[in-house]
């Protein structure tokens, strides 16, 4: 019995010692499972400042995109208007030499005996004209363009079929 009741006395001691060793891994468990959440709590509020950051440099980005395709659209337009600008001026380029020789040969026609005078005074106004349309801005084209353009035209015509008549 005395045995019995030792072994009694070393099994309490014992299950004693596993309780409080219990205990203390609960306690572990515990502190372990709170730092647990604490970190996770800590990344959520990283996570979301980073969301926030990301949505924040992301708008950024979209702003300053914005702002350079409406700059290259700008550049596109002005492009295309300068390309319109030169090839008028190129058209009244071409004009203003047909003019010049145009009138060139009337008066050497007329220098040969024929009176040419109206037509050669035509064909000066027409080479002033042109002239002054290859070599003004765009803002006299719009002024000044279409009338000078159009009188030019009908002209060109008219004095092409002078020197027929002669």
């Amino acid at each position: 019995m005395d045995r019995f009741a030792a072994e009694k006395e070393v099994a309490r001691v014992q299950l004693s010692s596993v309780e409080s060793q219990i205990r203390g891994m609960k306690e572990k468990s515990s502190a372990q499972a709170k730092k647990i959440e604490e970190l996770k709590a800590r990344l959520a509020s990283k996570l979301a400042k980073a969301k926030s950051d990301a949505e924040k440099a992301n708008a950024e980005a979209e702003a300053i995109v914005a702002v350079y395709r409406a700059d290259a659209e700008a550049a596109q337009v002005q492009a295309r208007k300068v390309a319109e600008t030169a090839q008028t001026q190129a058209h009244w380029i071409a004009e203003l030499a047909k003019c010049q020789s145009r009138r060139e040969i009337l008066e050497e026609i007329h220098a040969r005996g024929f009176d040419l005078t109206d037509e050669i005074i035509k064909a000066r106004e027409h080479e002033a004209d042109a002239g002054t349309l290859a070599s003004s801005d765009d803002d006299d084209d719009d002024d000044d363009g279409s009338k000078s353009g159009s009188e030019n035209g009908e002209d060109l015509d008219g004095e092409e079929a002078a020197p027929e008549k002669n």
